[in-house]
């Protein structure tokens, strides 16, 4: 009788113990799980919450560049250089805009957006290089005509409507005045398409 008792007591033991493990495993899941802080993408702040056009333009086909600098002169393309930081707020409200230049004139101008990041650091840089437009501020856009003159230069976050007018200077098309009107449609928070009245 006694090692029928011993096996009852051993029994009891291993179905505590085993009792006692899934209530730690619960335990440190449940704390895991409620004492991780959520991932909050924010337009309207500093943090890096990954690459801003893929995460707020919702265009991944803008990075990386397809084309260099270099290669959009020598094939006398025009060229729209976006200067960015993928934690700067001004930057990401800006990548919108970018991806509408894209929209646009994606097939007949090279759209080159650099992280400032990655520009080396050098005393002095050739016309065909990056850093050489770079005036220290994002967003900034530079836009080069077909010869590779600076047809616009600007800093912060510039219109659409401001860098379409040199474009359509740059392509000869009509001026806005005497286009088709188009109008703003919404279909998220960040995106908006145009489309006719």
């Amino acid at each position: 009788m006694g090692s029928k008792q011993n096996s009852i007591k051993s029994e009891q033991g291993r179905r505590g113990f085993k009792l006692c493990l899934v209530m730690l495993i619960a335990v440190f899941t449940s704390l895991c799980i409620f004492a991780t802080s959520p991932a909050n993408a924010g337009i309207d702040d500093d943090r890096l919450d990954g690459n801003i056009f893929v995460v707020y333009a919702g265009n991944g086909s803008l990075v990386p560049s397809k084309i260099t600098l270099s290669e959009s002169l020598q094939r006398q393309m025009p060229a729209i250089i976006v200067y960015y930081l993928d934690d700067s707020s001004d930057c990401k409200q800006y990548a919108g805009v970018v991806s509408r230049l894209q929209e646009f004139y994606g097939r007949a101008a090279s759209i080159i957006p650099i992280s400032v990041d990655s520009i080396p650091i050098k005393d002095s840089y050739s016309i065909n290089e990056v850093g050489y437009y770079y005036d220290g501020a994002v967003p900034q856009t530079v836009i080069l005509d077909q010869q590779g003159k600076e047809v616009f230069n600007g800093k912060g976050q510039v219109k659409y409507e401001a860098m379409d007018d040199v474009l359509r200077q740059v392509f000869d098309l009509l001026p806005r005045s005497e286009s088709i009107q188009l109008k703003r449609r919404s279909f998220n928070e960040f995106n908006s398409e145009l489309v006719p009245q």
